[in-house]
């Protein structure tokens, strides 16, 4: 309530699963939202979102133009994109819906392990809603709902994520509903 517009739209990044790209240029789009970075702040955020390999190969490298929504892009590139835009604005709060949702195996781990290094690096708070126990288990609390209401919640501790994985499965399974609810 203390913060004006401005401040909490500069602290607070939203991650959905359908990102949304310009047709411009890789840079354009990583800087949108923060006119006044650099060169270097754009290559710096696209290194930590796992972009900057890719971007590289592109035909005219950061000054690609992409097209309308992306469409120059892998479903994986353009969560990366999204990444580093996020990134470039060093936010405390970023929500992310169902992000790996379009994405390869391959892709969804690269791009949890770069939301995992913006909360390590950046001191930044991931609130993320999936359905994937793989992607939840990238997180150090998770609180399961059923029916509108908190139904658990856990923590991941000092646990393996392999571990803290098969956690998460027990408790979907116990989720799911009662052996009577099975027709």
């Amino acid at each position: 309530r203390n913060l004006n517009l401005h401040t909490l739209r500069g602290n607070i990044v939203i991650a959905m699963q359908d990102v949304f790209l310009f047709s411009d240029t890789i840079e354009g789009n990583i800087a949108y939202g923060n006119p006044d970075c650099t060169f270097e702040q754009v290559q710096a955020a696209a290194k930590i979102a796992n972009a900057d390999e890719f971007i590289r190969e592109m035909p005219e490298g950061y000054d690609t133009i992409i097209g309308e929504r992306g469409v120059g892009l892998s479903g994986g590139q353009k969560q990366r994109c999204a990444c580093a835009r996020a990134i470039i604005n060093h936010p405390k709060l970023i929500l992310a819906d169902e992000p790996t949702g379009a994405l390869d195996s391959h892709s969804s781990q690269m791009l949890l392990s770069t939301i995992q290094e913006m909360n390590e690096q950046m001191d930044a708070t991931i609130l993320m809603v999936t359905h994937d126990p793989f992607s939840a288990s990238f997180c150090e609390r998770i609180l399961f709902l059923k029916d509108g209401k908190i139904f658990n919640e856990i923590f991941r501790g000092e646990k393996s994520r392999k571990d803290f994985f098969n956690e998460i499965l027990d408790i979907l399974t116990l989720l799911g509903g009662e052996v009577g609810n099975v027709r």
